[in-house]
């Protein structure tokens, strides 16, 4: 056997012990790596225009969470079923961002928006569900989150209106003053 064989040979068996440390450390976490940051941590939304303070809010899950969650058991276009939505009412949100205008304008993650009246989250328990049936809504369920109207509760919300402002995979929602002058 040459130098060479012998020196990869034995660097590969020495090395091993070492590589397969590394390896499991970054995979458990430790000094040379750590968990990946949990789904509660990475932000989720962002909310600006005309709300207290001059630099928009950015929230995670569990900022949202810390706003309070309601639940609401209603019926959709596009469920095959009576689904239990979890997530903070929007008029919560907007009441803990001193916001400050007519309406907002939500915005999905694909660019898409569509405007609502703040009235509706007055008038009515509308959320923004991060939650459907106890499991968090993924991306491609509609999520991370999902404007949801109480529309089996409210015959009136059961129009074609209210549903096209059911904006999903929303990150970020800007709150829009109407000037009167």
């Amino acid at each position: 056997m040459g130098n060479f064989d012998r020196f990869v040979q034995s660097s590969l068996t020495d090395r091993l012990p070492v590589v397969l440390a590394v390896c499991l450390a970054f995979v458990l976490g430790g000094p040379f790596g750590t968990w990946p940051a949990a789904a509660s941590d990475k932000p989720v939304l962002v909310v600006s225009g005309a709300i207290d303070g001059a630099a928009p809010r950015v929230f995670t899950r569990a900022d949202l969470r810390r706003i309070g969650m309601t639940g609401v058991s209603t019926d959709t276009p596009w469920t095959r079923r009576t689904t239990f939505f979890e997530g903070p009412l929007l008029r919560h949100l907007l009441d803990h961002v001193g916001a400050r205008g007519d309406r907002i304008e939500a915005v999905a993650l694909n660019n898409y928006r569509v405007e609502v009246p703040i009235e509706d989250a007055r008038n009515y328990d509308v959320i923004l569900a991060m939650r459907a049936d106890g499991q968090d809504i993924g991306i491609r369920d509609r999520g991370p989150l999902w404007l949801i109207y109480p529309w089996s509760q409210h015959e009136t919300l059961q129009r074609e209106l209210y549903y096209s402002r059911s904006i999903w995979q929303i990150r970020e929602i800007i709150v829009v003053a109407d000037d009167a002058g």
